[in-house]
């Protein structure tokens, strides 16, 4: 008899704790439920499973999640709702559809021989290099990982990095067209290969597999998502507004300066932003009396304004700051396995050149209060400011060598990916203990569970073309399957843009009217002429009068559209903050039943009301969409009306972003 006819080892089966175990070949697999329709996977090589480190879940299910398990001679079955999983007496595991037993997703073998679907290649101490493989099904789209540049929406074919950079987010949940929705619950550095013959996550290294899955349609299969991950907090008010930020406002009189400028105009602004080198030296976490010489004034002016202040808060520290000894004697930044702990060169003031900063330990609850009793009492206490843009959180280590640092929570490559996460837990924690009802920071990382913690995410530093415009449309779509609503970009992109240019005048209109139809809305970047990064830098206006005479007017109606739409975004904050249903939603989201839907890339919904179909080329003045089938769709702009399921042309004139609504919803679109 040949090995491939050969039958494969057989495991043990047992129920324990409402949960189905199965062991085998010094493996255990343990499957149980989740919470409703839900269940969790984790299986681990040399003992019995763990908790798992730093992973999204929380340590005891959500309510609901009742199972019932079967035990056969070939195979065992548990059944929690809408979902099965069947284990093969050789510890194959596959997922099924209750209602129907179809398959949503089975495990697959590398090799008849070996390794089979789930491989633990030894990296030392009890870690291994995890591999986790599933079958590739004709025709499944697959969606979500978090904020990526690639511009695709179906991810399919992708081999994407778990890994957290900037302006790469790695959140590790898989939405499938095939009615599940997956969580990969492992912060280790690694990837997953959505290859046409198989998927396969990897962790480089790391001590047990770990991943939940839920079935259903996919709002049906986000709400669990959100309710096992945590919902995150109502969005308070103002932050439902327009955001004015640049790099930088360089004192309080410039910043007042700008603040003061809208309200002459009569322009709405909502909030202002104070960006980094405001400080004294970097990780001292309090503002320059020399440049903002009394942040209560300007705090008690921009209150009397109706705007709010936010400021930027690195994670990093610099030797010359005079938390940097302290801190680095109690542990409180993250260590290296090999040379000093400095993880990235920075300017500073008082210094020529760049210094070696380190970054504080967010995954350590001790280091996560002492940054926080230093922001509290050089911003809350003093001057009420309680909103914060934390910058630089991948951490933005470089050069970027996970495998030599190590975390309160773990080894660099086996916890990293959860840093910013932390890191805003850090800041809704000490808000809360401080009294604060309102939690919101603006996050450039994030991973799973980050919503929990207030934390609004934007797309970080990218480019300012069309072609980046576009890929913004897939970014904050697969965001927003990720359980994070609160999403934004740099209206314009980050790296350039001359306000002189008329193709970029083209390309900063296009934008703002895209981000006036994003969950946040904020105006940002480095515009031209820039100058060398340090303490002295600024870069050129990036005001809503700085773009002409005829951009000026379509954006300060953008502005007004913004302000009279602010009672449906708080609408959707609302379905957020319940139920964990994102404003930013593929059109699938709604229309899972139109098969087109789940091809739409270019356009999108916001909320359940209003389609949105940004333009994304340069030169366009029409602008053709596809309206999802089963709705009827009435132009916002024209009122004319057009029956789902097909294909329109309408006219795009650069003052007009098309937008359609849906069976007979109203908002005040127009003026």
């Amino acid at each position: 008899m040949s090995l491939a006819e050969s039958s494969p080892t057989r495991g043990t089966f047992r129920a324990r704790e409402g949960a189905l175990e199965w062991s085998g070949r010094q493996e255990t697999l343990r499957v149980e439920p989740w919470g409703p329709d839900a269940v969790r996977v984790r299986a681990r090589l040399g003992g019995p499973v763990t908790e798992g480190l730093a992973g999204a879940l929380a340590t005891e299910p959500p309510a609901g999640g009742t199972a019932t398990v079967q035990i056969g001679a070939e195979a065992a079955t548990l059944t929690c709702g809408a979902i099965t999983a069947e284990v093969s007496a050789g510890g194959m595991v596959r997922f099924l559809r209750t209602e129907d037993g179809a398959e949503l997703l089975a495990e697959e073998r590398a090799h008849f021989w070996w390794p089979g679907p789930r491989l633990y290649t030894a990296t030392g101490n009890g870690y291994h290099r995890l591999e986790q493989r599933f079958a590739a099904y004709e025709g499944e789209r697959l969606y979500g990982l978090g904020q990526h540049q690639h511009g695709l929406l179906d991810q399919k074919g992708a081999v994407i990095d778990l890994v957290q950079r900037n302006a790469e987010v790695s959140i590790p949940v898989l939405t499938s067209s095939r009615g599940y929705t997956l969580l990969w619950n492992n912060p280790a550095v690694g990837r997953v290969e959505l290859a046409h013959n198989g998927t396969r996550w990897v962790a480089d290294s790391a001590r047990q597999i770990d991943y939940w899955i839920t079935a259903g349609a996919p709002a049906r299969a986000l709400r669990r998502y959100a309710v096992a991950t945590g919902l995150p907090p109502m969005l308070p008010e103002w932050a439902a507004g327009f955001w004015q930020c640049k790099l930088r406002y360089r004192t309080q009189e410039e910043l007042l300066g700008v603040a003061r400028e809208y309200k002459r105009r009569g322009l709405p602004l909502s909030a202002i932003v104070c960006d980094f080198f405001h400080w004294t030296h970097l990780g001292e976490w309090k503002f320059d009396p020399a440049e903002w010489p009394d942040p209560a004034a300007m705090v008690r002016e921009l209150e009397e304004l109706g705007i709010k202040l936010v400021v930027s808060v690195w994670p990093s520290v610099s030797p010359l700051s005079e938390n940097h000894e302290e801190m680095e004697q109690r542990g409180y930044f993250i260590g290296t396995e090999y040379g000093p702990v400095a993880h990235a060169d920075w300017p500073d003031k008082e210094v020529a050149s760049t210094v070696q900063v380190a970054f504080y330990d967010a995954t350590n609850p001790e280091a996560r209060k002492f940054v926080w009793g230093r922001v509290r009492d050089n911003y809350l206490r003093p001057y009420g400011i309680s909103a914060y843009w934390l910058d630089a959180c991948e951490p933005e280590i470089k050069p970027g060598f996970q495998a030599n640092l190590r975390y309160h929570a773990g080894p660099g490559l086996e916890v990293a990916n959860a840093y910013p996460r932390d890191n805003a837990r850090t800041f809704a924690e000490g808000l809360w203990e401080a009294g604060e009802q309102e939690v919101l920071t603006l996050n450039r990382s994030a991973w799973a569970g980050s919503q929990r913690w207030g934390a609004a995410l934007w797309s970080g530093d990218i480019g300012t073309d069309f072609a980046t415009l576009r890929r913004q449309v897939a970014a904050g779509l697969n965001t927003a399957l990720c359980g994070i609503p609160w999403w934004t970009t740099d209206i314009g992109g980050f790296h350039g843009g001359d306000p002189q240019d008329a193709a970029y005048r083209e390309v900063l209109v296009r934008w703002f009217q895209f981000g006036a139809l994003s969950p946040l809305m904020r105006l940002h970047g480095f515009r031209e002429p820039g100058m060398p990064l340090g303490p002295t830098m600024t870069g050129g206006p990036n005001e809503v009068w700085s773009y002409g005479a005829r951009a000026e007017p379509i954006l300060a109606s953008y502005l007004r559209l913004r302000e009279r739409l602010r009672p449906y975004v708080m609408r959707l904050m609302r379905a957020a903050h319940e139920e964990g249903l994102p404003p930013m939603r593929p059109v699938f989201l709604e229309f899972p039943g139109d098969e087109a839907a789940w091809e739409t890339a270019d356009a999108y919904l916001f909320g359940p009301d209003l389609l949105v179909a940004p333009v994304l080329e340069a030169g366009a003045r029409q602008r053709t969409v596809r309206l999802p089938a089963g709705a009827r769709w009435q132009d916002a702009w024209t009122g004319e009306e057009y029956e789902g399921g097909r294909a329109v042309t309408v006219p795009a004139p650069l003052e007009r972003i098309p937008l359609f609504l849906r069976d007979g919803a109203r908002l005040p679109i127009a003026e």
